[in-house]
């Protein structure tokens, strides 16, 4: 249970860090992804393709 429960706050840990670099990197593009329950939820689970679906959806609301 202690190892789950390690694993998810790491995948957590590491979501929040992907967000937050991209969000350095794009940023002279005006794109600005909030860093927010549901997009680390988003990150967490999914992952990298996760990451990429909320960058699409950016775009698409734009």
């Amino acid at each position: 249970m202690l190892k789950k429960v390690f694993s998810l706050v790491k995948k957590f840990i590491f979501a929040f860090v992907l967000l937050y670099g991209l969000n350095l990197c794009i940023n002279s593009l005006n794109v600005v992804i909030p860093i927010n329950v549901f997009t680390l939820g988003t990150v967490t689970f999914l992952g990298i393709p996760g990451l990429v679906s909320l960058v699409a959806m950016f775009f698409m609301t734009k």
